[in-house]
């Protein structure tokens, strides 16, 4: 496997409900990837649970940060996730600049909103602050209501060809980063994620349409294609096994008649990523 990889990841950690770190940590160490978490804030279960305990880290992250300066420590890779303010996504900003390397893949997931709605934290001034950091990605991954609204763009449930997607993919590169995933696009019968690798062709990925609204997708997906990069994939191979991967996901929870809310039954599936061969030799 050679040198292993590390990652920080800038998020929350739920401890009920496999979501955030708590979905994305055992994704990327089965990937051969160590994760480094920063939390965003701690909280004892998802917030679609009716109660919760949350505890905001927004005013411990910029002495954590400092810590891992002091000691000098380094990272191939950044992720970052939910972010709960404009002042934690100025924090991000300054974590960027400050352990970012020219050789250091910035991943964005800008968890916002999903089915056409942002999440009541995502204010106009939230949304700047998130294209502020998506400037300096490397591979951003929206669902389709993310971006729509980090680009001005009227949301739609259906109704979208190839030629509006494309369209929305580049106003998203309009943004800064160099390359671009859309996720989660329902076509028919398939759902279909959108990519294009700094301003080349864009591509088109489809999987079966499967049940089920689970909490964490997103979270896994993004994991698998930033471990998958790291480890030298391609974006097009990453974004592939990342999408056949949560399918796998979704539909052995659905067996295992899992509740939606405790997210996706990412253990028993483990083993598939584990398994791959898609690595490049020596990465």
């Amino acid at each position: 496997m050679g040198k292993i990889k590390k990652t920080a990841y800038i998020s929350d950690i739920t401890g009920y409900g496999r979501c955030s770190m708590t979905a994305a940590i055992p994704v990327l160490s089965a990937m051969g990837v160590q994760c480094c978490p920063m939390p965003t804030a701690v909280l004892s279960n998802h917030t679609g649970y009716p109660d919760a305990f949350f505890d905001d880290y927004t005013d411990r992250m910029p002495a954590y940060m400092d810590a891992w300066k002091r000691l000098g420590f380094s990272f191939d890779g950044i992720m970052t996730g939910y972010l709960g303010s404009p002042a934690q996504a100025a924090v991000v900003q300054d974590f960027i600049r400050e352990f970012k390397q020219d050789s250091t893949l910035l991943l964005v997931d800008p968890a916002m909103g999903d089915n056409g709605n942002l999440y009541r934290i995502c204010t106009d001034e939230m949304c700047e602050a998130m294209k502020n950091i998506i400037q300096y990605a490397d591979i951003i991954t929206p669902n389709l209501t993310e971006a729509c609204f980090l680009t001005d763009t009227p949301y739609e449930p259906g109704g979208w060809s190839r030629r509006k997607l494309t369209d929305l993919v580049f106003r998203l590169l309009m943004l800064g980063p160099k390359s671009v995933v859309i996720t989660g696009v329902p076509q028919g019968n398939r759902m279909v994620n959108v990519s294009c690798v700094n301003g080349g062709e864009v591509f088109f990925a489809g999987t079966r349409k499967t049940g089920g609204h689970f909490h964490g997708t997103g979270d896994v997906f993004a994991a698998v294609v930033c471990a998958g990069t790291l480890r030298g994939m391609d974006l097009a191979d990453a974004v592939r096994l990342g999408a056949s991967f949560t399918v796998r996901c979704i539909e052995e929870t659905i067996e295992d008649g899992g509740p939606e809310e405790e997210g996706l039954s990412i253990e028993s599936c483990l083993p598939y990523l584990i398994r791959q061969k898609h690595f490049p030799s020596g990465k």
